[in-house]
């Protein structure tokens, strides 16, 4: 609809609100870092009520708001209060499926400044991140705690956004055991458990985030059926499993990185064992597609990127595995299997 608007309207003013996008962006940055989603999650309140309990400028406020509403974000009772819509929904920190973190990592200083010099990024082919701060991105946000909080609230949203389309889309019950490779705190896993009963599950990833991992395990019932081992998926991954996982994590790296994490995989894998990237593929097409410009913000932060399914199955060749196929889910999100060889 989107694509007949921009036709039966002016180029200009098309292109104008295009670029308003950035405006767009911020006003639901704002209103995560304030807390209006938070606030109206037990009910509506007017603006004043809001002003006060975030203390915050009440016409400053209703502006933003008034905004926000025209695109469909938050609602205006007739009696004047605000209130929570669905979209407005996925602002709350505690959302079933929260795109709060997102947010304030998109709009949050350092990253508006990472994106200010795309240019500079396009014009060299390399990441700005290390210009900018120094050091690669992962290592800056080490030294960032507040920054790497919001970060990884980020992917933790974008994590749960994809779960249920993932499990959906493939069968993971021919499997006796999965490792998830770069696992975090086990959110996957967890839904993957779910989905095969008979399977166990190994979560894998860096011995200070798999620290955090039991109280989820827990939650869900499936902590005898997990075993937690840390470590870097750079060094060696757990052994003997039929399936590997690896959740948004290939996309993070360049091909000579990409190739070294799955050359690991293969050390462990045992003959005919399953590979499974969960990535956004690069389609064969010029429509808007939501991993183009996931792929430019790689660019832009670590030297990394999104890749076709000829490029997923190029990084297979070079790694001792085989691309068996592309399983697309309802989202934009899919499953790449290749097969240990």
């Amino acid at each position: 609809m989107s694509r007949l608007d921009h036709h039966a309207a002016p180029p200009a003013a098309v292109m104008m609100e295009l670029m308003m996008g950035a405006w767009i962006a911020q006003s639901i940055t704002a209103a995560v870092d304030l807390g209006v989603a938070d606030a109206l999650e037990d009910g509506p309140a007017s603006g004043d009520e809001l002003a006060r309990q975030l203390g915050v400028d009440a016409d400053a406020l209703k502006r933003v708001l008034r905004a926000l509403i025209g695109i469909g974000i938050f609602r205006k009772r007739r009696d004047g209060r605000y209130e929570l819509n669905a979209l407005a929904d996925t602002l709350r920190t505690e959302s079933p499926v929260s795109m709060a973190g997102m947010a304030r990592w998109v709009g949050s200083p350092q990253h508006r400044e990472h994106w200010s010099h795309l240019t500079d990024a396009i014009r060299t082919g390399n990441a700005v991140v290390p210009a900018v701060r120094g050091k690669p991105v992962f290592e800056y946000l080490a030294g960032e705690a507040e920054l790497a909080e919001i970060f990884n609230a980020a992917m933790t949203g974008v994590s749960d956004f994809a779960i249920a389309p993932v499990v959906a889309a493939y069968d993971f019950t021919g499997f006796d055991t999965i490792v998830d490779v770069g696992g975090g705190h086990g959110r996957l896993l967890t839904a993957i458990l779910e989905s095969a009963p008979q399977a166990r599950g190994v979560l894998f990833d860096l011995p200070e985030v798999v620290a955090k991992a039991p109280a989820l395990l827990r939650k869900h019932g499936i902590e005898k059926r997990v075993h937690i081992v840390g470590g870097s998926f750079f060094d060696a991954v757990p052994a003997g499993a039929d399936a590997y996982v690896l959740k948004n994590v290939i996309h993070d790296w360049p091909d000579d990185d990409a190739v070294r994490i799955l050359r690991t995989v293969r050390a462990a894998a045992g003959p005919n064992a399953r590979v499974l990237l969960i990535e956004f593929v690069i389609p064969d097409h010029d429509r808007n597609f939501h991993g183009k410009w996931v792929d430019i913000e790689m660019l832009v932060v670590a030297n990394a990127r999104e890749r076709t399914a000829a490029e997923y199955g190029r990084l297979f060749t070079q790694t001792g595995f085989r691309l068996n196929q592309v399983v697309d889910t309802v989202g934009p999100i899919s499953v790449v299997e290749a097969i240990a060889v």
